[in-house]
This record gives structure tokens, C-alpha cells and sequence, in this order.
């Protein structure tokens, strides 16, 4: 595996969080038929100060699983996650674990289940300030709390602390979520699909609250979806995975104009274009769904995609840096790139 993508800053510094060889494996069915599921294999990437970074890619591909990796959900099958350089498998007494977890939390998907019921929404705010900021004293915690949120443009003269999660709107509910989060002063918030349930109308002011997050608090962020329009109009970096690969990465823009990875093309294809007829090109998708159960060895995507080579099938491709910045692992695109050998007899054009 090459040096994962933004694995340094230009002064040399490790990168805020970085993944080596990251992997997750699953066992799945009963006793005698027992197989492995292989939601994340040898996933490697860093994420910078102040910057927010894209993880892209169709249900089932393995995000969710990475998120929960890097909050400490799961524990990775093999691999290591470095945090300001030093490995989380170190992390042994409740102080660190606590500090790691201020620094780097997360949030979900659905704000209407990640917010518990029966409580009030400032109850979820303070506990968090109570275990992970003892510098704020008890009498000064509902006083913070009432500035994140203003902050966050939600109106705490209107004692929305106060209410029940079932007395906001989908938006409000995210917006408390990112609350949560910033009540900790983090440096890098995981946010796992955090705009994929609400109305399209308050989406953007979910992209739109990250990059403030970013530019005014400089808080990096990793935006986990599988809207690769919205990933193009926030991030400064994408990452995009397939079966539980990282198959290409890079700065955004370059990903998505020029992709070298077949299934990055699908992908951007896929994006209606407004000013054009509303039609998605289906012959550059074919064969079957990724195989992440026991799979052989060779390319995931080799069953879907239009350029598949004899080496396809018997070799997993590496991510190799094909141009400044920018990585993809395919056989196809690094032998046209003059990075490997392949034989590209019978690829498409």
C-alpha cells in the first residue's frame, strides 16, 4: 500500500488522524456455515488541520464501518489509527480514552433516533460538558451551552434547551447534534451522513454550518455520504470506497473532473446534469453487486466495470498516486498512466 493520501502536512507534521492499513472483518451465519464479511480492507488515509475531507460511495461499500472505527465503536480486525501521531491501541487509561473521544466524536445519520426522547435536548449537551470539559464549572455549563447552539444558528432566547427532541424539526435536531459535538471543543468531527434524512431545502445549511465549522472554529471534519454533489460543493478532499476499498482519492475537484477509477465515472455519471435532458448512461453499469463475503482475490468492481482486464480477476490493484495528489487503484488507469505493466488487450477505449 502506497503512503495514504494526505498522510503529512507541508511542514512535515503528521496528519490530525491518520488510518494504516485499516480493517474490519465481520463473522457472519451459524457455527457450521460460518463465513467472514468484509466491510473495510486495507483502508489508509490522513485527514489535516482545518480540513474537510469526503467519503463517498453507494450503501453497503463500507463508510459507516470507517466512521465507527475512528469513533472507537468497533476495534479494527487489523490496521492502526494514529491520532496527532500516536496509535489509539495505547490508549489505555479512562483519561486518554475520554480525551480522544472530546477531540474526535461523531454524528449520526438519523437525527431523530440520535437524540434520546426523554430528556431534554440540553441534557445530552451538559452530560457531555461534564465528561469531557471539567474546565467549565457546573454554574457556567447551561450559560456554554447556550452559546454553542446560538452559534449554530438555532435560537436560544426561544429556550430550545429546553425542549424535547420530538418538538423540533429534522434540521434543528442535526444542528443539536453538531451542538453535542462542539460542546466537546473537538478538532475533528466524524459526520456519518448527517444530511441524508432531512428535507433537501435545509441540507445546505447543514454544508453550509460544516464549512463554517471549519473556516471559524477550525474544526477538520470527515463527511461520510453518498451524495457526491454535495461532497464536491463542502469538501476540500474526496475519498471514494467500493466494496470495502478505497479505490481513488484526491482533491476534489480533480477526482471528480478527471476520474481515473471506473467507478468514480459511474458515480459522477450519475449526477443529473441541469443543464442538460434528465438521462444516466446505463451501459457503463453492468454485472453483479460487490462480493464482500469471502471475496476471491482481484478487483471488486471487475464484475461492473467496462474496462476489466485478465488481471482484474487475479490481482488487487494497489492505490498508486497517478498524478499530484491524486491516487486511484486500478490496473486499467495505472498502466495508461505508465505506473504498472498490465496488458490492456480487450479494455474499452
Amino acid at each position: 500500500m502506497t503512503t495514504p493520501p494526505g498522510a503529512a502536512s507541508a511542514d512535515g507534521r503528521p496528519p490530525l488522524l491518520e488510518a494504516r492499513g485499516l480493517t474490519r472483518h465481520f463473522k457472519v451465519g451459524g457455527a457450521i456455515a460460518r463465513k467472514t464479511l468484509h466491510a473495510v480492507d486495507d483502508v489508509s488515509f490522513g485527514i489535516g488541520d482545518r480540513e474537510i475531507v469526503a467519503l463517498v460511495g453507494e450503501s453497503g461499500s463500507g463508510k459507516s464501518t470507517v466512521a465507527r472505527l475512528l469513533a472507537r465503536v468497533h476495534g479494527p480486525t487489523a490496521g492502526e489509527i494514529l491520532y496527532q501521531g500516536r496509535p489509539l491501541s495505547s490508549l489505555r487509561s479512562r483519561r486518554d480514552l475520554l480525551a480522544y473521544r472530546s477531540d474526535v466524536p461523531m454524528v449520526f445519520q438519523d437525527p431523530f433516533a440520535s437524540l434520546n426522547p426523554a430528556y431534554r435536548v440540553s441534557h445530552g449537551i451538559l452530560r457531555g460538558m461534564a465528561l469531557h470539559r471539567p474546565d467549565i464549572p457546573r454554574h457556567q455549563r447551561r450559560a456554554e451551552a447556550e452559546a454553542i447552539v446560538a452559534r449554530l444558528g438555532l435560537d436560544a432566547a426561544g429556550d430550545v434547551l429546553d425542549r424535547y427532541p420530538y418538538e423540533l424539526s429534522g434540521g434543528q435536531r442535526q444542528r443539536i447534534g453538531f451542538a453535542q459535538a462542539l460542546a466537546y471543543r473537538p478538532k475533528l468531527i466524524v459526520a456519518d451522513e448527517p444530511v441524508s434524512m432531512l428535507d433537501v431545502s435545509v441540507r445546505i445549511g447543514l454544508l453550509n454550518l460544516m464549512a463554517q465549522l471549519r473556516d471559524e472554529q477550525g474544526v477538520s471534519l470527515l463527511y461520510i455520504t453518498h451524495d457526491i454533489a454535495s461532497a464536491r460543493y463542502v469538501a476540500d478532499r474526496v475519498m471514494v470506497m467500493y466494496a470495502g476499498h478505497l479505490v481513488e482519492a484526491g482533491p476534489v475537484e480533480d477526482v471528480l473532473q478527471v476520474p481515473k477509477h471506473p467507478y468514480t465515472r459511474l458515480l459522477v455519471d450519475a449526477v443529473p446534469d441541469p443543464r442538460g435532458p434528465l438521462s444516466v448512461d446505463q451501459t457503463s453499469d453492468r454485472g453483479e453487486p460487490p462480493r464482500v463475503i469471502d471475496p476471491t482475490p482481484g478487483c471488486r468492481f471487475r464484475l461492473r466495470c467496462p474496462l476489466a482486464v485478465d488481471t482484474c480477476a487475479q490481482i488487487t490493484p494497489e492505490l498508486v498516486e497517478l498524478a499530484p495528489q491524486h491516487s486511484a487503484a486500478c490496473h486499467v488507469a495505472a498502466a495508461r498512466e505508465g505506473h504498472g505493466d498490465v496488458a490492456l488487450t480487450g479494455a474499452a477505449p
